[in-house]
This record gives structure tokens, sequence and C-alpha cells, in this order.
């Protein structure tokens, strides 16, 4: 075991609307580090006894940890049956104290009863994939209170033209049918085709720190989006009602070989993104879900095209707290403390939050929220911090 590392307190900001100055700062208690550490964490679930599940891709395991012992343990074991997993991605609550288990190795997903026993599954792929055509993946981005999941729409594999923005799927479990309910803006991307007829190979990159827009998952079943292109916040409601927030005003922080490489190492702390494979064989095709990839070297920042400024936020997954406050994570200049963003249902902007340099947001628990540090190995820690009141941001 690894010596225990330092945790530092959150400090919150307080704000008095959409663009207003940093105000007074609070620094918040309860911080309290898990000693293991851990390959990638993408999500956790907590259960209503405070122990946490934590799928670990790059360290292969489903674990059940628990913050007051300090102790783990894994949850199921390696292999294709009932009771097994392939490569354990993420986590997420269902009704009924049950968990959906995202295993990307069996592509399929997993619901863990209360006593964390394997039940029903149902496959990652939920439509056949062909050129041109709209292929539903069940990876959630999120998962609502009544179990549906949400999800992007992918394009046909192979189809020529790169669309510039998505939309999200909400997928009913139970019938497999998925819905639209709002569209999002891809980051720039690139396509490059090898191989021949019945071989061929289709990479699809995105463009570094190109703006997207970034989207997340109320309990409640609202969808809230950042929209990159002038900084504001949407909800979405179940009844399709559109919530604008107010602009916020940004100053893009312009790029340089320290972003980029900074850049880069956060593609290995994140766990790389998920690689999708087809097969055809004899007209039947079948496809395949691994999640891995590590950042590169610094001579590597050449093999990119680079905007000359960074957008204002991250895309990817927006997570939702228990007091319906959406918390996005701001782009910063290199080496800068990490510093999230705190939306009302409303779409105003009502506090930020700063944490040390490198530290991520992967969930809430009922008065709880997570956070993932890395070491100078860029293994992951699992530390936990008391959720600011909403009063702490009026």
């Amino acid at each position: 075991m690894r010596a225990p590392r330092a945790v530092l307190p959150f400090v919150c900001a307080l704000v008095s609307g959409a663009i207003a100055p940093l105000g007074a700062q609070l620094h918040l208690g309860g911080a309290r580090a898990f000693p293991e550490d851990f390959g990638s964490i993408q999500t956790v679930r907590e259960l209503p006894d405070g122990r946490i599940l934590v799928a670990d891709p790059l360290g292969n395991a489903l674990y059940l940890v628990d913050m007051r012992s300090m102790t783990r343990s894994v949850v199921g074991s390696e292999g294709g049956g009932p009771e097994e997993w392939g490569q354990p991605d993420a986590v997420w609550p269902l009704p009924g104290d049950s968990t959906l288990l995202v295993d990307l190795g069996n592509g399929r997903l997993v619901a863990l009863g209360p006593d964390l026993g394997f039940g029903r599954t149902m496959p990652i792929s939920l439509s056949e994939p062909r050129p041109g055509s709209t292929l539903v993946l069940a990876l959630p981005q999120g998962v609502d209170g009544r179990g549906r999941i949400y999800s992007r729409a992918m394009g046909g594999m192979g189809a020529g033209t790169l669309p510039d923005s998505a939309a999200i799927l909400r997928i009913d479990r139970a019938t497999r049918a998925a819905e639209p309910v709002a569209t999002f803006k891809l980051p720039d991307r690139t396509q490059t085709r090898s191989g021949g007829a019945g071989n061929e190979q289709v990479a699809i990159a995105n463009t570094p720190l190109s703006p997207e827009d970034a989207w997340g998952v109320a309990p409640d079943g609202a969808v809230v989006v950042a929209r990159a292109g002038d900084y504001h916040v949407e909800w979405i409601a179940a009844d399709g009602s559109v919530t604008r927030g107010p602009t916020v005003a940004y100053d893009g922080v312009r790029i340089g070989t320290p972003d980029k490489e900074e850049w880069l190492a956060e593609q290995g702390r994140s766990g790389g993104g998920i690689a999708i494979g087809v097969e055809i064989v004899n007209g039947s095709a079948s496809m395949s879900f691994q999640r891995g990839g590590q950042g590169g070297p610094r001579n590597e920042i050449d093999r990119y095209t680079w905007p000359d400024r960074k957008p204002p936020f991250y895309g990817g997954r927006v997570p939702v707290d228990g007091l319906g406050r959406a918390w996005l994570r701001r782009h910063v200049a290199a080496g800068a403390p990490s510093t999230y963003d705190l939306f009302d249902r409303g779409g105003a902007r009502v506090g930020t939050v700063t944490l040390d340099r490198g530290r991520r947001v992967v969930g809430f628990g009922a008065s709880s929220v997570y956070v993932v540090s890395f070491d100078e190995l860029d293994l992951s820690y699992l530390e936990r911090y008391d959720l600011p009141a909403t009063s702490a941001f009026r």
C-alpha cells in the first residue's frame, strides 16, 4: 500500500450573477482520501449505507469501497458469465437501490441488485452498424431517476461526411426504444481510411481543445447542455421546454506548449477514449468495446492541429448534484487549479469551486462530492468532500 496522500480542501468562490467577479472564499471540510490507487475512474455510485461502487476499467476490477474502514473488495470476477464482467467501465444509480454496470468487455449493461447480485443484462449496441445510418449505443452519459439511459447518437460506421452535431438520446431500458431530446455541438474532427474492400478501417479523431458542447442529466430527466459558442447553459425539461441562462463572460486561454503537454497527459489520466470495433462476417456484424489509451510524450504534440485559444469549458459529461446544480469544468491555463462553475436550474452561474491542479469531479452522494486526484505516475485516487450547501452560493 502506498503512503497516504495529502488532501487539499475545496475553495468555493461566491458570485452574485452570471458575470460577477469572484467574492469571498469558503474552505470546506470533511475531506477524506482512500489510500489505495486505481487505474482510472469515470463515475462512482454511493450506496445507501455510504459505501461506494467504483468501476476501474484500466485496473479491470469492480470495487466496493468503504471510506470509513479504508478497505475495498472486488465485486464479481473477470469473465463472460452471469456473475462476471469483462471490463467494468462505469456505474450509475438505478431505482430501488440498484446499480447499472457498464461492462465494456462483454459489450453489455448489467443491473446489480441492492445486494450487488448480478441481474438482467442488455447489449450496449441496440442497432446494426450500417454506413450512413444512425448507430444507437447505450453508452450512458447519464441515467435519470427512472433508470432511463441518456447517450449520444452515433453516425453510421463508415459514413462519408462527419456531422458537426449529434442528438442526445433517451433510451428506455425495458423497451430499448430511443428518442431524441436535444442536440449538442461536437468537437472538430478528422477522418482517415485505410485498407480495401472487405477490410476497410475508419479512424475518427477529435481536434484537441476545439470548442464542443457539454451535457449531463438530472435525476428528474432534465438535460443540461452547456453551449460553447457564447458560453451559456440550457436546461431541457422532460416536457421539452427550454430554460436558457445568461451568457457568461470569459477570456479564452492562449494555447502554448505547456497547455498542449497537459492535454496529452490528461488523456491518459482520464482513461483514454472508448475504442469501438466492428467485425462483419458473412454479412453479420458484431461490435466490441474497450477503454484504453495513454497520453503521449512531448514530441507528439506536433501530430495534432491546435486552435489558438482554449474554449470556455471541457466537453463531455456535466455532473449534476442532488441539489440540482450542474458542475461545469472550465478550461484554465496549464498548471492552474481545476475550476468548476456551478449553475442552477435557471441556467445562472451560482458559484465557482476551485480544486487542486488536475482534480476531477466524478460523482455525488447524498451529502458528498467525489473527486479523483492523480500522483506523479498518473494513478488515480478517490477523495470525498462535504457537498456545499445551497446557501453557500447565495
